[in-house]
């Protein structure tokens, strides 16, 4: 007997094997709902790495005696927690060939340590697979036949996994961290990872995300919809379990939705597994009748819709004849779609997609989201008009009064979303010059229409899709400008209210480019027509900002140089600073 077997003997037999607890937690009840138990050997030890150490008892053939002094160990700490949750006990699949001994040991050990069969979820580990799924499946039912419940780790990680789901069928899978990290950036990876949960969800298997480690990732999965999930970001596996997770771990879950210029149609987005168009008809109503919530199912193929069926039509079309089951069994479900589905791209604002829908006169339920032109998810027109009607309340709230465009609140909170998600814009703060004296002259009615003019002329240059327009006070306006043709755009405001200035003096003053009115100290000064002065800050400088705090001490600064120009005038403040500004482009 070698030295390093003769050290894992004594390690195992003198149960010298640490524990390790790491929580599972609930995105919607906000809480942990189970630890997954890990076995490290002493820190002075060879095995501390877990990877050796069972590599170590595999090529000794000491795997299932390890398995078992591991459960062992793992639920008598478990136990003295007292804790109300799950425990995630991993097992080797090798172990299975045990079953019935592994399953006894199990249910003997669960009872002495006064915990319950249903507390416990037999996590089956991928580090050595088996390639025996008839045994892996009776395996598996003895331990069900015990009151355990069945966790598959590292799902997607390879074919087996995805094969071994398909053929046991557990109650947890855990997908592979692999496919979470930087879930974010990776259209393919999100893509992944949306099917695979789709598919998972559909068969009542709870799915947890595996390697958490960023706010961001969390971001996504919640995104998605994956209501369980694991990994650095909310604790690294410890000796003693932890009982709360810190309040600042979820800041931006289940809160009411930030305010925005326009929440895209990806915000009502509704996951749907898809099946394809070939499906036969005699499956497609096992479908709907195995799932009476189940309303719509869409038509998929290549990651392109090409249709959707809808229950109500569904069964209606079904039994309007006499055989209609008989007739129609055997084919395909796309013979009873008669035309292919609306499509609105993921990003599209909810504007946008109202007036699409109402353009072409389509009398669907719902619609299909795309990503890049592959199928996303669904919406329905209830879903579209309720959150229409949020965004109509929340903005009514933040209205300006005289214009009805977005105050301070809600632009300054669309800025910050853009800077969260790293989204480049430009940002311009729009400011009437001699607006004071025209008052004086022509009245506040009068200097209210000047004011309506800045603001029409501002939304018939800026789109909604392009950029979103604030006005945050008397004569100040914020646009913030998403396209890269911000420029363009803002020289085009200018130049449009230059045209409609003239309207609201009288034909004598615009002759004489001006008024005589009174200054702030109460002498007779020649003004000019009222124009606008922009500070701009360009996306090369937004990028650099915290929040819109140092985005519009940037633009006061560049509104400043703006105003030192006579006439309808721009400045641009390319600095990430606004403790100087220089001169550095004007217009």
């Amino acid at each position: 007997m070698t030295s390093l077997q003769k050290e894992l003997v004594a390690l195992i037999e003198q149960k010298k094997l640490i524990p390790y607890f790491q929580p599972v937690v609930s995105l919607t009840q906000k809480q942990i709902i189970g630890y997954e138990s890990f076995i490290r050997g002493p820190a002075n030890s060879p095995f501390h790495n877990p990877l050796n150490l069972f590599d170590v008892a595999h090529r000794y053939g000491l795997l299932a005696k390890l398995d078992f002094t591991c459960a062992e160990i793992s639920l008598k700490h478990f136990a003295k927690f007292k804790l109300e949750a799950k425990l995630f006990l991993n097992i080797s699949p090798q172990i299975l060939l045990y079953s019935d001994l592994i399953g006894d040991e199990t249910s003997a050990l669960v009872k002495k340590f006064g915990l319950s069969q249903e507390t416990v979820i037999i996590e089956l580990t991928e580090h050595r697979p088996l390639d025996d799924y008839d045994l892996m499946r009776s395996a598996l039912t003895y331990y069900r036949s015990k009151g355990f419940a069945i966790c598959l780790d590292d799902l997607g990680a390879g074919y087996s996994s995805l094969r071994l789901w398909t053929e046991l069928l557990p109650e947890y899978v855990k997908i592979d961290k692999n496919f979470i990290q930087q879930l974010q950036e990776d259209i393919t990876k999100h893509n992944f990872v949306r099917s695979i949960y789709g598919m998972v969800n559909s068969l009542n298997c709870q799915v947890i995300a595996e390697g958490v480690e960023t706010e961001l990732e969390l971001n996504a999965i919640e995104k998605i919809g994956i209501p369980l999930a694991q990994g650095y970001y909310f604790a690294r596996p410890s000796t003693a379990a932890i009982k709360k997770l810190d309040d600042h771990i979820f800041p931006h879950l289940n809160h009411q939705k930030k305010i925005s210029k326009s929440s895209a149609v990806e915000a009502i987005c509704q996951i749907i597994s898809p099946i394809s168009a070939e499906t036969y008809i005699n499956d497609v109503m096992n479908l709907f009748q195995k799932n009476p919530d189940l309303k719509m199912l869409p038509l998929v193929d290549n990651d392109i819709a090409v249709g959707i069926v809808f229950r109500d039509v569904f069964f209606s079309k079904l039994f309007s004849s006499r055989y209609g089951i008989e007739l129609h069994g055997r084919k395909p479900i796309k013979t009873f779609v008669e035309q292919l589905p609306l499509s609105i791209d993921c990003k599209t604002p909810i504007e946008k997609v109202s007036q699409k829908l109402t353009s072409n006169m389509r009398h669907e339920q719902a619609f299909i989201i795309t990503c890049q032109n592959r199928y996303m998810g669904m919406a329905t027109i209830l879903s579209l008009l309720e959150e229409i009607t949020r965004q109509q309340i929340e903005n009514a709230k933040h209205a300006n009064p005289l214009t009805l465009l977005p105050g301070s609140v809600p632009t300054n909170a669309y800025v910050d979303q853009l800077l969260e998600s790293h989204t480049p814009f430009a940002f311009g703060y729009f400011d009437l010059d001699n607006f004071k004296p025209f008052n004086d002259i022509y009245g506040y009615s009068a200097g209210d229409d000047i004011i309506k003019t800045v603001a029409s002329s501002i939304k018939e240059c800026v789109p909604i899709e392009t950029g979103h327009i604030g006005h945050i006070g008397g004569d100040d306006f914020i646009v913030v400008f998403t396209g890269e043709d911000w420029l363009a755009r803002c020289e085009q405001i200018l130049e449009l209210f230059k045209k409609k200035v003239p309207l609201y003096y009288t034909d004598e003053d615009v002759k004489n480019g001006g008024i005589w009115a009174e200054n702030r100290q109460g002498e007779k000064c020649f003004f000019p027509m009222t124009s606008l002065s922009v500070g701009l800050v360009s996306p090369a400088s937004t990028i650099h900002c915290k929040s819109h705090v140092d985005i519009a001490d940037l633009a006061a600064g560049a509104k400043k140089m703006a105003k030192k120009i006579d006439g309808n005038s721009y400045f641009i403040n390319k600095r990430q600073s606004a403790k100087t500004v220089e001169p550095i482009d004007n217009h």
